[in-house]
């Protein structure tokens, strides 16, 4: 189904835009994989002939998606463990590099956020935001910087958001966000010797399972975001993946260090240049699995 909930005729198979086999015989490893853009992009790298590693908290969610993959052809396996555990991480990348020897490719997915104003956040739930979205991508990328792409090389992509005039009401993933856009660039200097690219993606508002975590005036809020698009529309799990594949690719070789926003130029929407309503932008949807969040249904 399209974003604009209009049916369409389903996918028997992802039908990504770039060509096939193209990740045959790497491994690829997805940090909350487990559901929305995560499941999306493991779903395409699968469908590239890669093998994914997912990785959440949630394994019953892992195994689930685990099992999509599979019953469309590709290979996946699951290593449940909070990224936020030092120790944890460091044990489950070895686990995986002993089995397969080398992680051609890492997606720092795994995040999460909510809702409040800085005056009613405490200090617990901002380090819980930053621990989420920041330091437990930084110690993916260590660890798997360390134990294997340190020696063979290899290419990360970093999840950020569109943050770049603030986040009021979300400040504490604002500044975990920026934090990360800021590490992508540091990484991509001191890691370059050793052949690995570091880059990031920055969604805007993207029609994802995880909208419909949010309840209250946020909920209300959602249907009412692409009117502040100039794109007039809210984007696809699909063209996020999309760019992260690229990412990832021989394509992006000489790409490295910057922040690939993908949000259809909402912080370029001003009053001082009205934008009329428009359906002229047609979304990317090559994923098969794709289901519109209940909150835009209703």
């Amino acid at each position: 189904m399209s974003v604009d909930g209009k049916d369409e005729e389903p996918l028997s198979r992802y039908a990504s835009v770039l060509r096939a086999g193209l990740f045959a015989g790497q491994v690829h490893w997805i940090t909350g994989g487990g559901s929305g853009i995560g499941r999306c992009v493991a779903h395409e790298l699968a469908s590239l002939g890669a093998t994914v590693i997912l990785t959440g908290r949630s394994e019953q969610k892992l195994r689930r998606v685990a099992a999509e993959i599979s019953e469309d052809g590709g290979r996946a396996e699951v290593v449940a463990c909070d990224i936020r555990d030092e120790d944890a991480v460091r044990a489950a990348v070895a686990e995986v590099v002993g089995r397969h020897g080398r992680i051609r490719g890492l997606v720092n997915n795994a995040g999460g956020q909510f809702p409040a104003p800085l005056a009613a956040i405490s200090k617990k739930g901002f380090d819980t935001v930053i621990a989420t979205n920041l330091s437990g991508g930084f110690l993916m990328m260590r660890e798997v910087y360390l134990q294997s792409m340190q020696a063979h090389g290899g290419a990360i992509v970093n999840m950020t958001a569109d943050m770049w005039n603030g986040m009021p009401g979300m400040g504490h993933s604002g500044a975990a966000r920026a934090g990360m856009a800021n590490l992508t660039k540091t990484a991509a200097v001191e890691w370059a010797a050793s052949g690995v690219r570091v880059n990031a993606v920055a969604p805007g508002w993207i029609a994802s399972s995880g909208m419909d975590s949010y309840k209250g005036p946020v909920r209300e809020m959602i249907p009412k975001l692409k009117r502040h698009v100039p794109l007039r529309r809210m984007g696809t799990e699909s063209e996020v993946s999309a760019a992260i594949c690229f990412l990832l690719s021989p394509g992006a070789a000489f790409i490295t260090g910057v922040t690939l926003a993908i949000d259809g130029g909402a912080p370029l929407d001003t009053p001082l240049f009205p934008i009329p309503d428009h359906q002229r932008s047609a979304p990317f949807d090559g994923f098969h699995r794709s289901v519109l969040p209940d909150v835009l249904r209703e």
